[in-house]
Parts: C-alpha cells; sequence; structure tokens
C-alpha cells in the first residue's frame, strides 16, 4: 500500500460529508425508540401512527391495480384523478379551491412535500420561523435546505397557539417562510379563525410564504379545521401540505400533496421530477379510493381517537400530571416538571423502570422540556395498561 493510499484509508469518512449533515442531531424519537428495541412488555405512546389498518376496499383497490399490470410511472405531479379528487376533498372539506391541473402536486408523503417547498424557496442565510414545540422535522430540513431556523416558543396557558405578539418579536429583515403545523405534532393545539386573523396581519405585512403542514386536519375535535389557505389573501401565500398517512391510516403508502400558487407547485415540481420522479401509481389509486370512498370510515376513526383523548387526558391528570387538553391529532402533551426530572429523565425512567415508552418534549424543539408527548393512536386497553404503569412510576418517584 502506498503512503499516498494509507494516508486515504485512515482518513474519517466523516470528514467526506457536508458540514450541515454532521451537524444534525438524530432524532430524539428514534433514540427511544432504538431503547425500547428488543425489551419485552414494552407498552409505546411514542408512535405517530394511527394503530387501524387502511380499510380493505381501500388496499383491494391497490391489489386489482397490481392484477391488471398498473405499475408503470405517472405523470410527474400525479395522476390527473387524484389531483381532481384532491381539489374536491380540499374545497368542500376546508374551502379552499386548487386547480389540479397547475395548483396539485402528489409527493411522496407530506414530508417529502415540506422538503420540496423549502427547498425551492430557500436561499443561504434566509431564516425559517417554526413555532415549537414541533413536529421534529422542520428544523432539520430548513437547515439542510441553507436556512437559518428560528423557532418561536409558544405555551401550555394558550393551548400551544401561535401569538402574534411571539411571531413579531422573532420576525427580522432575514425572515422568509413562516412554517405552521396545526392541528399540532406534539402539542395536540389548535388554531381558530380569529386565532389567524392576527398572524395572517403579520404574514403580509412582513411578505413572508407561508408552509402550511395540515397533515392533521381531520383530527380536530369539537370544531371544524381552519385552513390557513383559506384566510383572505392568504392562498397565493400559503403552501398547504397535507396527506393521507394519519386521517386515512395510510403511513406506509407515503402518499401526500402540497397545493399552492401554480409558480411555486411548478418550482417544486422541478425538483420532484429529478428526484422521485412521482408517487407510486399503486398508492395513488389507493388514495383515490380513500378520499372517493373512505370519509365514513376516516369519520369513525376520528371519534374512536376522541375517545382516547378523553381517557388519556383524564387518566394523566389523576395520576398527578398537568396536561393540557389537545382539541387536535392523536397527542397529549402533559407536563411533568413536579416530579423534579428532566424530559429526558423521566422518559429514560419511565421506559426502564415501567415499561412504558413515550417520547421527552425536548425532542421537539424550544419549550418542550419539562413536557412528554404520549400518543394515544393506540388501543384503549393499552392506554389503561400505560396510565397504570405510570401511575404507579409516579407514586415510586413520590416515595422517594
Amino acid at each position: 500500500m502506498t503512503v499516498q493510499s494509507q494516508q486515504q484509508s485512515d482518513k474519517s469518512m466523516l470528514s467526506y460529508l457536508a458540514p450541515r449533515v454532521r451537524e444534525i442531531q438524530p432524532s430524539g424519537i428514534r433514540k427511544f425508540f432504538d431503547l425500547a428495541s428488543g425489551s419485552k412488555d414494552i407498552i409505546t405512546l411514542g408512535v405517530g401512527e394511527p394503530d387501524f389498518i387502511t380499510p380493505w376496499h381501500v388496499r383491494e383497490a391497490c391489489v386489482y391495480s397490481l392484477e391488471r399490470g398498473y405499475t408503470s410511472y405517472t405523470s410527474n405531479a400525479g395522476t390527473p384523478e387524484l389531483r381532481e379528487a384532491i381539489a374536491e376533498y380540499l374545497y368542500n372539506g376546508f374551502d379552499v379551491k386548487y386547480d389540479p391541473k397547475d395548483e396539485i402536486l402528489v409527493t411522496v408523503g407530506g414530508s417529502e412535500a415540506i422538503d420540496l417547498a423549502l427547498r425551492a424557496l430557500i436561499e443561504p442565510g434566509d431564516e425559517i420561523l417554526v413555532p415549537a414545540p414541533c413536529y421534529i422535522s422542520y428544523s432539520p430540513i430548513s437547515f439542510i435546505s441553507g436556512g437559518i431556523p428560528v423557532e418561536i416558543e409558544t405555551y401550555a396557558k394558550d393551548n400551544f397557539k401561535l401569538k402574534a405578539e411571539h411571531l413579531q418579536a422573532k420576525i427580522t429583515p432575514k425572515s422568509k417562510v413562516l412554517i405552521l403545523n396545526y392541528p399540532s405534532n406534539p402539542t395536540g393545539g389548535i388554531m381558530t379563525y380569529e386565532d389567524w386573523l392576527p398572524i395572517a396581519k403579520l404574514v403580509e405585512k412582513h411578505d413572508l410564504i407561508v408552509i402550511s403542514d395540515e397533515i392533521y386536519a381531520e383530527l380536530t375535535y369539537g370544531g371544524k379545521h381552519v385552513s390557513f389557505a383559506s384566510l383572505p389573501g392568504m392562498k397565493d401565500r400559503t403552501i398547504l401540505v397535507n396527506g393521507f398517512s394519519k386521517a386515512f391510516a395510510m403511513t406506509g403508502w407515503r402518499m401526500g400533496y402540497a397545493c399552492g400558487h401554480p409558480e411555486l407547485i411548478y418550482a417544486m415540481l422541478k425538483i420532484h421530477q429529478y428526484t422521485v420522479m412521482c408517487a407510486p401509481v399503486m398508492g395513488q389509486v389507493a388514495a383515490l379510493e380513500a378520499l372517493k370512498n373512505g370519509l365514513e370510515e376516516k369519520d369513525q376513526m376520528v371519534e374512536s381517537y376522541n375517545q382516547r383523548r378523553r381517557l388519556i387526558v383524564q387518566g394523566l391528570r389523576d395520576i398527578g400530571l398537568s396536561c393540557h387538553e389537545p382539541q387536535g391529532a392523536f397527542y397529549a402533551f402533559p407536563g411533568i416538571e413536579a416530579t423534579g426530572l428532566s424530559s429526558d429523565e423521566f422518559a429514560q425512567r419511565l421506559l426502564m423502570e415501567a415499561k412504558v415508552a413515550a417520547v421527552p418534549g425536548t425532542a421537539f424543539g424550544a419549550g418542550g422540556e419539562g413536557y412528554l408527548r404520549c400518543s394515544y393512536a393506540t388501543s384503549v386497553n393499552q392506554i389503561n395498561e400505560a396510565l397504570d404503569r405510570m401511575g404507579q412510576f409516579i407514586h415510586k418517584l413520590k416515595q422517594g
């Protein structure tokens, strides 16, 4: 071996990686599932995934498409039939009207739509405003895109709503994009029409573009979800992101979509066609079936989540944890400050000593310390057992 080849062999492969990728921390959620893997008798309240199986008629539509030989590429933007169904669904359900020809792009999950939007919009040094606690991907994807994520802390006393004064305090001349996620993962917070109005004024005043992740739109309890794009003057400023994973129990299908101004969608389409080409045709067939014939089953799943929501919130309060009432998604976000432990310490000990997996609030950014994310997208029996174990764990903590 030559000296040069020996030096190359000794060189760490990390040196080849882009600095931005080296700086990103691994998922805080994944850390806890790695700890739980291989352990027996673990009850998990950590997975943001419906425990329902995709309805049979949706799966059957996919199977039938395969039997008929539907295995080719589709249009980069998605099949015309699916885009038309998405446009009808959004108009009927959320009062936003999009042209399926040039204002809707079918993506590989909502996550791809967010990634495409940020890559299409961000230049190095641009600031991306992100209300937090928030979905773990927003800040890392913003950073990879060359931007600077700026988290805006939200608070339990406000039911984790984004307040205009807190947004205003974080806006600078470099601010370009505001990412919204309501109903919220991890807090379950929602925004009403009245809540949105002062936010919309700031968006217009400061000439911001909004990426509105509305993947939990159907999972709103006690009222109808208000899409940010439905506010006066906000449609052209908003890239609406949604998908089929949560409301239709189709997480593994990886089917999502983005809607917005034709010029924004076209820019995203250019990136999409050079990376993934198109969403899988079988998944598009299944998604079309879900929109055409799956709304009743979707409503039944939402009602089941609502029952579990009431169960877990009351159960957490009964064992001594403070917990605001989530109005959307399928997460409770109890406070654990009274235990004297940090979020990470509490989650680790809960897993090791009580065999219950939940996610520390710190995984979700600013304001997450002192909280724990508990998913109630699991069975009533599992929730009751988890609450019993958590109650015993907290009792032992109090005993010292």
